[in-house]
C-alpha cells in the first residue's frame, strides 16, 4: 500500500543540495555548447568528398543513427530520446522521463507490462511456493483441532466370533473321578461390545497441548505471507535492473556514435587511415554496446522467467511512480515488535515452552476416566454373565515409583523454558536494532533518490534548447536517468527490508 511522503514533490524546491545543482547546470551548459559547435564543423564538412576512405566496415551515419545498425535485442527499447520541447500527446512527463502510458497498444511482437502486473505475473507463476505456505498453514490448522477432538469422549466397538475344538463347559480331574460342568464359555461364541471413555484428569493436559498446537498454528500464519513477499522484491529488483540496462544500452550507442562521427571527420579532412588510438577507441564503443545489449537481454529472459512468459518475449517496461512513503521510526518499531515473523516465532516458542513445563508437572497426576458400554454375548443357558448387558465405572491409573524421572523432566523443561524467554529478549532486541539501521538507510536512499530525480529534471530542462539526436546529449540523458533508476532501486529495497521487518506481506 503506497503512503505519500511529506517532502514536497517540487522537484526544484530549494535545499542544501542547490549549490551542486547550479554547478552541475554550469558544466552541462558549457558541455553541451562545445557539442554543438562541434556538431556544427562535422556538419560543414561533405563525407562523400573523402578520396580516401578506411576499410573498417562501420555502420553509416547518413540518415541513420548508429543504434538502428545493430540487431535488436529481445526486450529492449533504445527509442528513448526525448522530444526537444514538451512530450508526445498523452505521454505524462515525470521527473526527467516521459513514461509510456499504461494503457495503449504496445509494438507488434512486445508485451507491454507495468511493475504492478509483473509481480502480480510472477505471483502466478510461483504458484507451488504459495501452495506449499498454504499448505503448512493448513496442516498446522488441522493438528491443532486433531488436538481439540481429544476433550470429547472416545467411543470405541469391537466384535468377536470364536469357536473352539473342544466343549469348555467341563472341568475334569481324572484323578479324583470328578467332573465339574462349568458355563462360564461357549464352543461357538459371538460377543460385541461397544464401549465409551470421557477423559477426567487428561482433560487439563489436553488444554496444554492445544495451547502447543495453537502456537504452531500461529508460526505457520505469519510466515505465509514470506514467499509472496520474497518474490515482489525479486521482480522488482530485475525490473529496474533492467530499466537501467535499457538506459546503459542507449547511453553505449550514443557513445559510438559520437566515436563514429569522429572517424567520418577524420575520412573527410583526407587522412589516408585512422590511427590506433582511433581503432581502439572505435572497438571500445563497440564492445561497450555489446556488453549493455547482453545484459539487457539477460536481464529480459530472467524477468519472463519468473512472469512465466515464453523466453524469445519482448518487453516494453514502463518505468513505475516514484514511491513515496512517511513512515515513523516509532510506527516502525512498535509495528515490528508486534508483528515481525521472528518476533512471533520467538513469543510463540515461549507459549510452547510452558505449555510443556505445565504438562511435565501433570506426570505426578492420577489419569482417570469415566467409561461406560454395552456388551452382548451367545452363551449357553446358566452362564455367569447375561446374554447382554451395559456398565459404567471409573478408571484410574497411578505410577508410584518411576525412579526420579519425572523430576528430572520438570527441572529439564522448566530450563527449555527460561531460554524461551530470554530468546525473545534477545530477539525483540535484535529486531529493534534492525529496524533503527534501515529506517536510517531508508532516510538516506529517499534523499538520494529525490536528488537523482532533481538533476534528471534539470538537465531536461536545460537539454530542451537542444537538438534532441545529439549524441553527447542523448548519452548524458541516459546515464542520468540510469542513476536515477538506481537509486529508485536502492530507495524500494531499504523500504522493502523495513516492511519485512515490520511484518507486511
Amino acid at each position: 500500500m503506497k503512503t505519500r511522503n511529506a517532502v514536497s514533490n517540487n522537484v526544484f524546491q530549494p535545499c542544501k543540495y542547490s549549490h551542486i545543482f547550479r554547478a552541475g547546470c554550469r558544466q552541462g551548459l558549457v558541455t553541451l555548447a562545445a557539442c554543438l559547435l562541434f556538431s556544427g564543423i562535422i556538419a560543414a564538412q561533405d563525407p562523400s568528398a573523402s578520396t580516401s576512405r578506411p576499410d573498417l566496415p562501420l555502420p553509416s551515419l547518413t540518415g541513420v543513427p548508429l543504434r538502428s545498425a545493430f540487431l535488436p535485442v529481445a526486450g529492449v527499447s533504445t527509442n528513448n530520446a526525448p522530444p526537444a520541447a514538451g512530450g508526445p500527446a498523452g505521454q505524462p512527463y515525470s521527473g526527467g522521463l516521459f513514461f509510456a502510458p499504461n494503457s495503449g497498444d504496445a509494438p507488434a511482437g512486445v508485451v507491454r507490462i507495468t511493475l504492478e502486473e509483473a509481480q502480480e505475473r510472477a505471483a502466478g507463476a510461483n504458484s507451488p511456493l504459495l501452495r506449499l505456505a498454504a499448505l503448512q498453514v493448513e496442516a498446522a490448522v488441522q493438528h491443532r483441532k486433531g488436538v481439540q477432538a481429544q476433550y470429547f469422549p472416545n467411543i470405541s466397538s469391537s466384535m468377536e466370533n470364536l469357536h473352539f475344538n473342544k466343549a469348555t463347559g467341563r472341568i475334569e480331574r481324572p484323578l479324583a473321578g470328578i467332573v465339574v460342568p462349568v458355563n462360564l464359555i461357549a464352543k461357538n461364541q459371538t460377543g460385541v461390545n461397544v464401549s465409551a471413555v470421557q477423559p477426567v484428569t487428561p482433560l487439563f493436559a489436553i488444554h496444554q497441548l492445544v495451547k502447543i498446537a495453537r502456537a504452531d498454528e500461529n508460526i505457520a500464519k505469519a510466515k505465509a505471507g514470506m514467499p509472496v513477499a520474497e518474490t515482489s522484491r525479486r521482480v522488482e529488483k530485475n525490473y529496474y535492473e533492467l530499466l537501467v540496462a535499457e538506459r546503459e544500452l542507449i547511453s553505449a550507442e550514443a557513445e559510438a556514435t559520437k566515436v563514429q562521427g569522429k572517424w567520418l571527420t577524420a575520412s573527410s579532412s583526407g587522412a589516408p587511415r585512422i590511427s590506433t588510438e582511433q581503432e581502439t577507441e572505435m572497438i571500445g564503443a563497440e564492445k561497450a554496446v555489446v556488453l549493455s545489449a547482453s545484459k539487457a537481454k539477460e536481464l529480459t529472459a530472467s524477468l519472463n522467467e519468473m512472469m512465466g512468459l515464453p523466453a524469445g518475449t519482448r518487453l516494453e517496461i514502463v518505468p513505475p511512480e516514484p514511491l513515496e512513503e512517511n513512515l515513523t521510526l516509532k510506527e516502525v518499531a512498535d509495528k515490528a515488535v508486534a508483528a515481525n515473523p521472528e518476533v512471533v516465532e520467538a513469543e510463540q516458542n515461549a507459549v510452547k515452552a510452558h505449555a510443556g513445563l505445565t504438562l511435565s508437572k501433570m506426570a505426578y497426576f492420577p489419569s482417570a476416566a469415566i467409561i461406560g458400554g454395552f456388551a452382548n454375548q451367545t452363551v449357553i443357558s446358566n452362564a455367569v454373565l447375561p446374554a447382554d448387558f451395559t456398565y459404567l465405572g471409573v478408571m484410574a491409573t497411578y505410577t508410584v515409583f518411576d525412579g526420579g524421572k519425572r523430576e528430572h523432566g520438570i527441572k529439564e523443561v522448566h530450563a527449555q523454558a527460561e531460554m524461551a524467554d530470554l530468546a525473545v529478549q534477545l530477539t525483540k532486541a535484535k529486531v529493534a536494532a534492525g529496524v533503527k539501521s534501515s529506517y536510517f538507510e531508508l532516510e538516506r536512499s529517499r534523499k538520494l533518490s529525490q536528488l537523482a530525480r532533481q538533476m534528471v529534471s534539470a538537465t531536461r530542462v536545460v537539454e530542451a534548447s537542444y537538438q534532441s539526436d545529439n549524441p553527447d546529449v542523448e548519452s548524458t540523458q541516459a546515464k542520468m536517468e540510469a542513476e536515477m533508476f538506481r537509486a529508485e532501486l536502492e530507495y524500494r529495497q531499504a523500504y522493502a527490508r523495513l516492511k519485512s521487518l515490520m511484518g507486511d506481506k
